[in-house]
Protein backbone atom coordinates (compact mmCIF):
# COMPACT_ATOMS: atom_id res chain seq x y z
CA UNK A 1 0.00 0.00 0.00
CA UNK A 2 1.39 3.45 -0.80
CA UNK A 3 2.17 5.91 1.61
CA UNK A 4 3.42 9.63 1.02
CA UNK A 5 5.94 11.21 3.64
CA UNK A 6 6.88 14.27 3.77
CA UNK A 7 10.02 16.54 4.88
CA UNK A 8 9.68 18.88 7.34
CA UNK A 9 11.05 22.42 8.47
CA UNK A 10 12.58 22.78 11.83
CA UNK A 11 12.28 25.89 13.50
CA UNK A 12 14.44 26.16 16.55
CA UNK A 13 13.23 28.45 19.32
CA UNK A 14 15.75 30.90 19.89
CA UNK A 15 17.43 31.23 23.17
CA UNK A 16 16.76 34.91 25.37
CA UNK A 17 18.29 35.98 29.00
CA UNK A 18 16.11 36.71 31.64
CA UNK A 19 15.85 39.54 34.67
CA UNK A 20 14.70 39.82 38.01
CA UNK A 21 11.62 42.25 36.54
CA UNK A 22 10.51 39.42 34.52
CA UNK A 23 11.07 35.98 33.44
CA UNK A 24 11.51 35.14 29.85
CA UNK A 25 11.01 31.45 28.45
CA UNK A 26 14.30 30.34 28.72
CA UNK A 27 14.07 30.94 32.27
CA UNK A 28 11.82 28.14 32.75
CA UNK A 29 13.63 25.61 30.35
CA UNK A 30 14.81 22.92 32.48
CA UNK A 31 13.02 23.50 35.57
CA UNK A 32 9.73 22.35 34.36
CA UNK A 33 8.13 18.78 33.74
CA UNK A 34 7.50 18.37 30.38
CA UNK A 35 4.60 16.88 29.21
CA UNK A 36 4.67 13.38 27.91
CA UNK A 37 2.50 13.02 24.46
CA UNK A 38 -1.44 12.79 23.41
CA UNK A 39 -3.48 10.48 20.61
CA UNK A 40 -6.11 11.27 19.21
CA UNK A 41 -8.30 8.45 16.64
CA UNK A 42 -11.28 8.24 14.62
CA UNK A 43 -13.12 6.08 12.58
CA UNK A 44 -15.78 6.29 9.61
CA UNK A 45 -16.44 9.77 9.26
CA UNK A 46 -15.74 11.86 5.81
CA UNK A 47 -13.53 14.37 7.74
CA UNK A 48 -11.58 12.24 9.57
CA UNK A 49 -8.12 14.38 9.27
CA UNK A 50 -9.85 17.56 10.21
CA UNK A 51 -11.33 16.17 13.38
CA UNK A 52 -8.30 14.66 14.31
CA UNK A 53 -6.20 18.19 13.76
CA UNK A 54 -8.47 19.91 16.25
CA UNK A 55 -7.97 17.22 18.61
CA UNK A 56 -4.53 17.35 18.68
CA UNK A 57 -5.30 20.94 18.82
CA UNK A 58 -7.06 20.26 22.52
CA UNK A 59 -3.97 18.04 23.08
CA UNK A 60 -1.08 20.71 22.62
CA UNK A 61 0.07 20.84 26.08
CA UNK A 62 0.97 17.09 26.73
CA UNK A 63 3.81 17.88 23.15
CA UNK A 64 4.78 20.89 21.87
CA UNK A 65 8.25 19.62 19.64
CA UNK A 66 6.53 17.61 17.03
CA UNK A 67 2.85 16.34 15.87
CA UNK A 68 1.74 14.18 12.73
CA UNK A 69 -1.32 12.06 11.21
CA UNK A 70 -2.04 9.28 9.45
CA UNK A 71 -5.25 8.88 7.63
CA UNK A 72 -6.60 5.52 5.61
CA UNK A 73 -8.84 6.16 2.10
CA UNK A 74 -9.53 3.51 -0.75
CA UNK A 75 -6.44 1.10 0.04
CA UNK A 76 -3.75 3.46 0.75
CA UNK A 77 -2.38 5.29 3.81
CA UNK A 78 -1.67 9.06 4.01
CA UNK A 79 1.01 10.24 6.42
CA UNK A 80 1.93 14.02 7.61
CA UNK A 81 4.40 14.19 10.23
CA UNK A 82 6.08 17.53 11.06
CA UNK A 83 8.11 19.12 13.72
CA UNK A 84 6.29 22.23 15.63
CA UNK A 85 3.11 22.96 17.02
CA UNK A 86 -0.21 21.49 15.71
CA UNK A 87 -1.03 24.67 13.91
CA UNK A 88 2.29 25.41 12.12
CA UNK A 89 0.94 22.63 10.13
CA UNK A 90 -2.50 21.02 10.27
CA UNK A 91 -4.64 24.44 10.37
CA UNK A 92 -3.71 24.67 6.39
CA UNK A 93 -6.16 23.01 4.44
CA UNK A 94 -3.46 22.08 1.60
CA UNK A 95 -1.81 19.94 4.17
CA UNK A 96 -5.72 18.31 5.38
CA UNK A 97 -6.38 17.59 1.76
CA UNK A 98 -3.26 15.60 1.42
CA UNK A 99 -5.05 14.08 4.37
CA UNK A 100 -7.59 11.76 2.96
CA UNK A 101 -9.83 9.27 3.68
CA UNK A 102 -12.85 8.30 6.92
CA UNK A 103 -10.34 7.03 9.89
CA UNK A 104 -7.22 8.82 11.14
CA UNK A 105 -4.89 8.94 14.27
CA UNK A 106 -2.73 11.91 15.02
CA UNK A 107 0.12 12.18 17.85
CA UNK A 108 1.48 15.30 19.35
CA UNK A 109 5.35 14.27 20.82
CA UNK A 110 7.43 15.74 23.72
CA UNK A 111 10.26 13.00 23.19
CA UNK A 112 10.78 10.79 26.34
CA UNK A 113 12.94 8.56 24.30
CA UNK A 114 14.49 9.74 20.88
CA UNK A 115 15.50 12.49 19.50
CA UNK A 116 13.29 14.98 18.33
CA UNK A 117 14.09 14.43 15.03
CA UNK A 118 11.72 13.59 11.77
CA UNK A 119 11.81 9.79 11.77
CA UNK A 120 10.39 9.53 15.42
CA UNK A 121 7.64 11.58 14.67
CA UNK A 122 4.38 9.52 15.60
CA UNK A 123 2.50 8.09 14.84
CA UNK A 124 4.76 5.24 13.46
CA UNK A 125 3.75 3.35 9.98
CA UNK A 126 5.07 0.55 8.75
CA UNK A 127 3.57 -2.22 6.34
CA UNK A 128 3.08 -5.72 6.89
CA UNK A 129 2.16 -8.84 5.11
CA UNK A 130 -1.57 -7.89 6.06
CA UNK A 131 -1.58 -4.83 5.16
CA UNK A 132 -0.48 -1.40 6.90
CA UNK A 133 -0.30 -0.43 10.41
CA UNK A 134 0.37 3.04 12.08
CA UNK A 135 0.39 3.58 15.81
CA UNK A 136 0.37 6.26 18.60
CA UNK A 137 2.12 6.07 21.73
CA UNK A 138 1.48 8.13 25.00
CA UNK A 139 3.58 6.69 27.51
CA UNK A 140 7.01 4.76 27.76
CA UNK A 141 7.98 1.40 28.16
CA UNK A 142 10.42 0.49 30.81
CA UNK A 143 11.94 -2.31 28.86
CA UNK A 144 12.10 -0.69 25.14
CA UNK A 145 15.90 -0.66 25.32
CA UNK A 146 15.76 -4.86 26.21
CA UNK A 147 13.40 -5.25 23.48
CA UNK A 148 15.15 -3.18 21.06
CA UNK A 149 18.48 -5.10 21.60
CA UNK A 150 16.52 -8.47 20.96
CA UNK A 151 15.19 -7.60 17.97
CA UNK A 152 17.74 -6.35 16.78
CA UNK A 153 19.79 -9.31 17.15
CA UNK A 154 17.48 -11.12 15.67
CA UNK A 155 17.88 -9.05 12.39
CA UNK A 156 14.99 -5.96 12.65
CA UNK A 157 16.46 -2.83 11.33
CA UNK A 158 15.13 0.29 12.94
CA UNK A 159 14.30 3.41 11.43
CA UNK A 160 13.81 5.40 14.68
CA UNK A 161 15.45 5.86 17.98
CA UNK A 162 11.84 5.83 19.65
CA UNK A 163 10.89 2.75 22.21
CA UNK A 164 7.04 2.97 19.63
CA UNK A 165 8.86 1.64 16.87
CA UNK A 166 9.43 -1.95 18.89
CA UNK A 167 5.38 -2.26 19.23
CA UNK A 168 5.71 -2.55 15.49
CA UNK A 169 8.36 -5.02 15.41
CA UNK A 170 6.69 -7.24 17.66
CA UNK A 171 3.64 -7.29 15.50
CA UNK A 172 5.56 -7.90 12.69
CA UNK A 173 7.26 -10.80 13.85
CA UNK A 174 4.07 -12.61 15.94
CA UNK A 175 3.10 -15.78 13.65
CA UNK A 176 -0.96 -15.58 14.88
CA UNK A 177 -2.84 -15.24 12.03
CA UNK A 178 -4.95 -12.71 13.02
CA UNK A 179 -3.62 -8.97 13.56
CA UNK A 180 -5.54 -8.18 16.57
CA UNK A 181 -4.08 -11.70 18.36
CA UNK A 182 -0.50 -10.39 16.87
CA UNK A 183 -1.60 -6.67 18.49
CA UNK A 184 -2.19 -8.44 22.07
CA UNK A 185 0.94 -11.10 21.74
CA UNK A 186 3.05 -7.84 21.12
CA UNK A 187 1.55 -5.90 24.19
CA UNK A 188 1.72 -9.05 26.38
CA UNK A 189 5.95 -8.16 25.96
CA UNK A 190 5.72 -4.99 27.05
CA UNK A 191 6.30 -3.35 30.53
CA UNK A 192 5.62 0.44 31.46
CA UNK A 193 3.40 3.11 30.56
CA UNK A 194 1.05 2.84 27.27
CA UNK A 195 -2.40 4.41 25.68
CA UNK A 196 -1.93 3.71 22.25
CA UNK A 197 -4.17 4.34 19.04
CA UNK A 198 -3.40 2.17 16.29
CA UNK A 199 -4.78 2.30 12.40
CA UNK A 200 -5.14 -0.86 10.11
CA UNK A 201 -6.48 -0.78 6.88
CA UNK A 202 -10.18 -2.48 8.07
CA UNK A 203 -9.73 -1.33 12.65
CA UNK A 204 -9.09 1.55 14.81
CA UNK A 205 -7.36 0.05 18.22
CA UNK A 206 -7.17 1.31 21.41
CA UNK A 207 -5.43 0.35 24.03
CA UNK A 208 -4.06 0.67 27.67
CA UNK A 209 -1.64 -0.72 29.86
CA UNK A 210 -2.73 -2.96 32.47
CA UNK A 211 -2.29 -0.26 35.57
CA UNK A 212 -3.94 2.57 33.58
CA UNK A 213 -1.02 4.68 34.03
CA UNK A 214 -1.70 6.77 31.20
CA UNK A 215 -5.30 7.62 30.59
CA UNK A 216 -7.32 7.04 27.08
CA UNK A 217 -11.00 7.94 26.60
CA UNK A 218 -13.86 6.78 24.46
CA UNK A 219 -15.85 9.42 22.98
CA UNK A 220 -18.76 9.30 20.04
CA UNK A 221 -19.20 12.18 17.33
CA UNK A 222 -22.01 11.83 14.36
CA UNK A 223 -22.07 8.40 15.37
CA UNK A 224 -18.62 7.53 14.90
CA UNK A 225 -15.81 6.30 17.48
CA UNK A 226 -13.01 8.68 19.00
CA UNK A 227 -10.33 7.43 21.13
CA UNK A 228 -8.41 10.26 22.69
CA UNK A 229 -5.94 10.76 25.53
CA UNK A 230 -8.07 13.37 27.16
CA UNK A 231 -11.50 14.42 27.39
CA UNK A 232 -10.96 17.86 26.50
CA UNK A 233 -9.71 16.73 23.07
CA UNK A 234 -13.75 15.63 22.91
CA UNK A 235 -14.98 19.08 23.95
CA UNK A 236 -13.42 21.04 21.20
CA UNK A 237 -14.96 18.89 18.34
CA UNK A 238 -18.38 18.64 20.13
CA UNK A 239 -18.13 14.82 20.63
CA UNK A 240 -19.67 12.91 23.52
CA UNK A 241 -18.20 11.39 25.88
CA UNK A 242 -18.80 7.69 26.54
CA UNK A 243 -15.91 6.21 28.78
CA UNK A 244 -12.88 5.16 29.96
CA UNK A 245 -10.87 2.94 28.43
CA UNK A 246 -10.24 0.32 31.20
CA UNK A 247 -6.78 -0.27 32.63
CA UNK A 248 -5.67 -3.54 30.41
CA UNK A 249 -8.45 -3.20 27.76
CA UNK A 250 -7.62 -3.68 23.71
CA UNK A 251 -10.85 -1.75 22.02
CA UNK A 252 -11.51 -2.50 18.37
CA UNK A 253 -13.75 -0.90 16.36
CA UNK A 254 -14.36 -2.13 12.59
CA UNK A 255 -17.31 -1.98 10.38
CA UNK A 256 -18.72 -4.96 12.32
CA UNK A 257 -18.86 -2.32 15.31
CA UNK A 258 -16.86 -2.86 18.40
CA UNK A 259 -15.06 -5.14 20.74
CA UNK A 260 -13.45 -5.53 23.58
CA UNK A 261 -10.90 -7.68 24.89
CA UNK A 262 -9.32 -8.18 28.17
CA UNK A 263 -5.93 -10.39 28.19
CA UNK A 264 -4.45 -9.17 31.51
CA UNK A 265 -5.23 -10.87 34.56
CA UNK A 266 -6.98 -7.82 36.72
CA UNK A 267 -5.33 -5.81 39.04
CA UNK A 268 -5.88 -2.90 41.48
CA UNK A 269 -5.63 0.29 38.64
CA UNK A 270 -3.09 2.93 39.20
CA UNK A 271 -3.40 5.96 37.42
CA UNK A 272 -0.60 8.84 37.52
CA UNK A 273 -1.23 10.92 40.05
CA UNK A 274 0.62 13.42 37.90
CA UNK A 275 -2.18 13.74 35.61
CA UNK A 276 -4.50 15.66 38.14
CA UNK A 277 -1.08 17.57 39.32
CA UNK A 278 -0.16 19.01 36.34
CA UNK A 279 -0.13 16.92 32.88
CA UNK A 280 -3.81 16.99 32.32
CA UNK A 281 -5.90 20.11 31.04
CA UNK A 282 -7.48 22.07 33.58
CA UNK A 283 -11.14 21.58 31.82
CA UNK A 284 -10.67 17.49 30.92
CA UNK A 285 -12.28 14.85 33.24
CA UNK A 286 -9.42 12.08 34.43
CA UNK A 287 -10.71 8.74 35.13
CA UNK A 288 -14.55 10.38 36.62
CA UNK A 289 -12.63 13.52 38.40
CA UNK A 290 -12.65 16.95 37.27
CA UNK A 291 -8.79 18.14 37.09
CA UNK A 292 -9.62 21.50 37.94
CA UNK A 293 -11.52 20.64 40.99
CA UNK A 294 -9.03 17.96 41.69
CA UNK A 295 -6.02 21.21 41.62
CA UNK A 296 -8.80 23.15 43.88
CA UNK A 297 -8.69 20.84 46.17
CA UNK A 298 -4.82 19.96 46.64
CA UNK A 299 -4.81 23.66 47.08
CA UNK A 300 -7.12 23.43 50.28
CA UNK A 301 -5.41 20.94 51.92
CA UNK A 302 -2.43 22.56 51.26
CA UNK A 303 -3.35 25.13 53.66
CA UNK A 304 -5.07 22.88 55.93
CA UNK A 305 -1.12 21.27 56.17
CA UNK A 306 1.22 24.61 55.86
CA UNK A 307 -1.22 28.37 56.38
CA UNK A 308 0.91 31.01 57.38
CA UNK A 309 -0.42 34.45 58.16
CA UNK A 310 -0.37 36.69 54.93
CA UNK A 311 -1.84 39.47 52.88
CA UNK A 312 -2.67 37.82 49.45
CA UNK A 313 -2.39 34.86 47.47
CA UNK A 314 -0.41 34.75 44.13
CA UNK A 315 -0.49 31.46 41.98
CA UNK A 316 2.65 31.15 39.90
CA UNK A 317 0.53 31.17 35.90
CA UNK A 318 -0.62 29.31 34.93
CA UNK A 319 -0.29 25.94 36.53
CA UNK A 320 -0.57 27.27 39.89
CA UNK A 321 -3.75 28.96 39.63
CA UNK A 322 -6.53 26.35 40.35
CA UNK A 323 -4.40 25.76 43.83
CA UNK A 324 -4.48 29.24 44.77
CA UNK A 325 -7.99 29.37 44.44
CA UNK A 326 -8.41 26.46 46.52
CA UNK A 327 -5.87 27.81 49.06
CA UNK A 328 -7.49 31.00 49.12
CA UNK A 329 -10.60 29.71 50.06
CA UNK A 330 -9.62 27.42 52.30
CA UNK A 331 -7.54 30.17 54.02
CA UNK A 332 -9.49 33.28 53.74
CA UNK A 333 -6.51 35.23 52.42
CA UNK A 334 -8.05 36.90 49.28
CA UNK A 335 -6.49 35.63 45.39
CA UNK A 336 -4.58 38.06 43.75
CA UNK A 337 -2.51 37.89 40.28
CA UNK A 338 0.28 39.05 41.69
CA UNK A 339 2.10 37.65 38.60
CA UNK A 340 1.35 38.41 35.22
CA UNK A 341 1.65 35.65 32.40
CA UNK A 342 1.83 37.64 28.58
CA UNK A 343 -0.11 35.08 26.48
CA UNK A 344 1.30 36.38 23.35
CA UNK A 345 5.08 35.51 23.52
CA UNK A 346 5.71 33.81 20.36
CA UNK A 347 8.79 33.64 17.99
CA UNK A 348 10.07 36.00 16.50
CA UNK A 349 10.68 35.98 12.40
CA UNK A 350 12.85 38.99 13.25
CA UNK A 351 16.08 38.63 15.49
CA UNK A 352 16.45 41.82 17.68
CA UNK A 353 19.85 42.51 18.81
CA UNK A 354 20.76 41.19 22.34
CA UNK A 355 20.57 44.94 24.08
CA UNK A 356 17.27 44.82 22.82
CA UNK A 357 15.93 41.05 24.00
CA UNK A 358 17.85 41.51 27.50
CA UNK A 359 15.16 44.80 27.49
CA UNK A 360 12.06 41.88 27.49
CA UNK A 361 10.99 42.28 24.16
CA UNK A 362 9.68 38.35 24.95
CA UNK A 363 9.08 38.57 28.62
CA UNK A 364 6.78 35.47 29.97
CA UNK A 365 6.33 36.90 33.57
CA UNK A 366 6.27 39.89 34.93
CA UNK A 367 5.61 40.82 38.36
CA UNK A 368 2.45 42.73 39.86
CA UNK A 369 3.30 45.30 41.47
CA UNK A 370 0.13 47.41 42.56
CA UNK A 371 -1.23 43.71 43.96
CA UNK A 372 2.09 42.34 46.42
CA UNK A 373 3.96 46.04 47.03
CA UNK A 374 4.41 46.08 51.20
CA UNK A 375 2.69 42.57 51.30
CA UNK A 376 2.67 39.20 52.76
CA UNK A 377 2.14 37.29 50.02
CA UNK A 378 1.86 33.31 49.46
CA UNK A 379 3.27 31.35 46.45
CA UNK A 380 1.28 28.46 45.23
CA UNK A 381 2.62 26.51 42.40
CA UNK A 382 2.11 22.91 41.46
CA UNK A 383 5.39 21.66 41.62
CA UNK A 384 9.30 22.18 42.20
CA UNK A 385 11.74 20.41 39.86
CA UNK A 386 15.26 21.90 40.22
CA UNK A 387 14.32 25.28 41.97
CA UNK A 388 15.80 27.57 39.56
CA UNK A 389 12.65 28.79 38.24
CA UNK A 390 11.34 29.36 41.85
CA UNK A 391 14.31 31.43 42.88
CA UNK A 392 13.80 33.62 40.49
CA UNK A 393 10.01 34.22 40.83
CA UNK A 394 11.01 35.17 45.06
CA UNK A 395 13.50 37.27 43.57
CA UNK A 396 10.72 38.72 41.27
CA UNK A 397 8.78 39.70 44.06
CA UNK A 398 11.23 40.89 46.34
CA UNK A 399 12.14 43.56 43.79
CA UNK A 400 7.96 44.24 43.27
CA UNK A 401 7.85 45.37 47.17
CA UNK A 402 6.56 41.94 48.89
CA UNK A 403 7.46 42.50 52.27
CA UNK A 404 7.43 38.67 52.85
CA UNK A 405 7.41 35.77 50.60
CA UNK A 406 5.99 32.49 51.86
CA UNK A 407 6.07 29.50 48.88
CA UNK A 408 4.38 26.74 48.50
CA UNK A 409 3.62 24.10 46.55
CA UNK A 410 0.35 21.73 45.55
CA UNK A 411 2.51 18.20 45.49
CA UNK A 412 5.08 16.72 47.16
CA UNK A 413 8.47 16.72 47.03
CA UNK A 414 9.53 15.12 43.83
CA UNK A 415 12.61 12.82 44.99
CA UNK A 416 12.74 9.98 42.02
CA UNK A 417 12.66 10.08 38.43
CA UNK A 418 9.88 9.33 36.12
CA UNK A 419 10.20 5.97 33.29
CA UNK A 420 6.65 6.10 31.99
CA UNK A 421 6.49 9.35 29.91
CA UNK A 422 7.41 12.40 31.81
CA UNK A 423 10.55 13.61 31.73
CA UNK A 424 12.21 14.53 34.72
CA UNK A 425 15.96 15.20 35.45
CA UNK A 426 18.01 12.38 36.77
CA UNK A 427 17.83 12.25 40.70
CA UNK A 428 21.09 14.04 41.05
CA UNK A 429 19.18 17.26 39.67
CA UNK A 430 15.76 16.79 41.63
CA UNK A 431 16.24 19.60 43.94
CA UNK A 432 14.60 17.75 47.01
CA UNK A 433 16.62 14.34 46.57
CA UNK A 434 19.74 16.14 47.00
CA UNK A 435 18.24 18.91 49.99
CA UNK A 436 16.44 19.64 53.00
CA UNK A 437 13.74 21.45 53.37
CA UNK A 438 15.60 24.61 54.62
CA UNK A 439 18.24 24.15 52.37
CA UNK A 440 15.61 24.40 49.68
CA UNK A 441 14.21 27.40 51.51
CA UNK A 442 17.56 29.22 51.54
CA UNK A 443 18.01 27.90 48.01
CA UNK A 444 15.27 29.43 46.41
CA UNK A 445 15.13 32.58 49.10
CA UNK A 446 11.95 32.16 50.72
CA UNK A 447 10.74 33.08 53.58
CA UNK A 448 9.10 29.91 54.63
CA UNK A 449 8.51 27.12 51.86
CA UNK A 450 6.00 23.79 52.24
CA UNK A 451 5.05 21.36 50.12
CA UNK A 452 1.43 19.39 50.24
CA UNK A 453 1.81 15.82 52.01
CA UNK A 454 1.79 12.71 49.79
CA UNK A 455 -1.02 11.82 52.16
CA UNK A 456 -2.40 15.38 51.13
CA UNK A 457 -2.80 14.36 47.90
CA UNK A 458 -4.50 11.20 48.77
CA UNK A 459 -7.04 13.19 50.97
CA UNK A 460 -7.55 15.77 48.35
CA UNK A 461 -8.37 12.95 45.82
CA UNK A 462 -11.42 11.33 48.57
CA UNK A 463 -9.20 8.70 50.15
CA UNK A 464 -8.13 8.25 53.97
CA UNK A 465 -4.68 8.93 52.61
CA UNK A 466 -2.00 6.21 51.26
CA UNK A 467 -2.18 2.70 51.82
CA UNK A 468 1.67 1.96 51.53
CA UNK A 469 0.07 -1.90 50.52
CA UNK A 470 -2.64 -1.02 48.48
CA UNK A 471 -1.47 2.49 47.00
CA UNK A 472 -4.16 3.98 44.19
CA UNK A 473 -1.97 6.14 41.79
CA UNK A 474 1.09 6.21 40.42
CA UNK A 475 3.24 8.13 42.96
CA UNK A 476 6.90 7.11 42.59
CA UNK A 477 8.19 10.64 42.11
CA UNK A 478 7.26 11.57 45.40
CA UNK A 479 7.45 7.75 47.02
CA UNK A 480 9.73 5.81 45.24
CA UNK A 481 7.51 3.26 44.86
CA UNK A 482 7.49 2.35 40.92
CA UNK A 483 4.48 0.29 40.40
CA UNK A 484 6.12 -1.89 37.37
CA UNK A 485 9.50 -3.36 36.44
CA UNK A 486 12.22 -1.27 35.35
CA UNK A 487 14.32 -3.66 33.05
CA UNK A 488 16.22 -0.85 31.17
CA UNK A 489 16.87 1.14 34.38
CA UNK A 490 17.93 -1.56 36.11
CA UNK A 491 20.44 -3.31 33.34
CA UNK A 492 21.44 0.43 31.81
CA UNK A 493 21.01 3.04 34.51
CA UNK A 494 21.59 2.13 37.57
CA UNK A 495 25.38 2.89 37.60
CA UNK A 496 24.93 6.31 35.67
CA UNK A 497 22.32 7.34 38.33
CA UNK A 498 24.56 5.96 41.48
CA UNK A 499 27.55 7.99 39.63
CA UNK A 500 25.40 11.64 39.31
CA UNK A 501 23.71 11.36 42.55
CA UNK A 502 27.30 10.87 44.20
CA UNK A 503 28.63 13.54 42.37
CA UNK A 504 25.85 15.86 43.52
CA UNK A 505 25.99 14.96 47.31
Amino acid sequence: MAKNFNPCRDAAPTDDEGSASYLLDSDLEGDTLREECGVFGIFGHPDAAAITALGLHALQHRGQEAAGIVSFDNGRFHSERRLGLVGDTFSRSDVIARLPGNSAVGHVRYSTTGETILRNVQPLFAELNAGGFAVGHNGNLTNGLSLRRELVRNGAIMQSTTDTEVILHLVAHSKRPHFIDRFIEALRELEGAYSLVTLTNKKLIGARDPLGIRPLVLGELDGCPILASETCALDIIGANYVRDIEPGEVIVFDRHGVTSHKPFPPMPARPCIFEYIYFARPDSVVGGRSVYDMRKAFGSELARESHVPADVVVPVPDSGVPAAIGYSRQSGVPFELGIIRNHYVGRTFIQPTQSVRELGVRMKHSANKAAIAGKRIVLIDDSLVRGTTSKKIVKMMREAGASEVHFRIASPPITHPDYYGIDTPDRANLLAATHSLEEMRQLIGADSLAFLSVDGIYRAMGEPGRDPANPKFTDHCFTGDYPTPLTDMNEIDAPRQLSLLAEAS
